[in-house]
């Protein structure tokens, strides 16, 4: 029973230091660990909006790139159609110079061929002309000199 009677005198000398720890801990909830956790929860919160204000800036700039992608790219295409339709006009000018050139070539070719023919119907009659003198003239030579043998052709 003595051990009782020393287990009631130790659980009286304990009595006031649980007392005092259990006021400490009270104490310290009330001036330590209900403002920590206060604080911890608005930056949590705080952390939280950051969070919910960055996907909300992230999904603005993804909508502002795919708007700047699409404008460019319609940019793009209208540089590509303005470039094609100046490639069309530079070509149709190009077909139409070769038509002029090829068309004036053809009548320069005409006009030459006309210019010849012409030449050629002169110098036939020329020809034509000078042919009875030339063979008279041929045969008076041949009817002097009966004999080229002789010695009738000069150096």
């Amino acid at each position: 029973m003595e051990i009782l009677h020393q287990l009631g005198d130790l659980f009286l000398q304990a009595v006031p230091s649980v007392v005092i720890v259990f006021l400490f801990y009270l104490f310290m909830r009330w001036a330590f660990f209900t403002p920590i956790q206060k604080a911890m929860a608005e930056r949590d919160a705080k952390i939280e909006g950051a969070r919910v204000e960055a996907a909300a800036v992230e999904a603005d700039a993804a909508k502002d790139l795919q708007a700047y992608n699409e404008a460019l790219k319609k940019a793009r295409g209208e540089i590509y159609a303005e470039q094609e339709a100046a490639r069309q006009v530079a070509l149709d000018e190009r077909a139409k110079l070769l038509k002029m050139m090829r068309s004036r070539a053809v009548e320069e070719v005409t006009a030459a061929k006309k210019k010849i023919a012409e030449e050629l119907v002169v110098a036939s009659k020329e020809v034509a002309s000078q042919t009875d003198i030339l063979a008279r003239e041929i045969t008076q030579l041949i009817l002097e000199n009966p004999s080229p043998t002789q010695g009738g052709a000069s150096r």
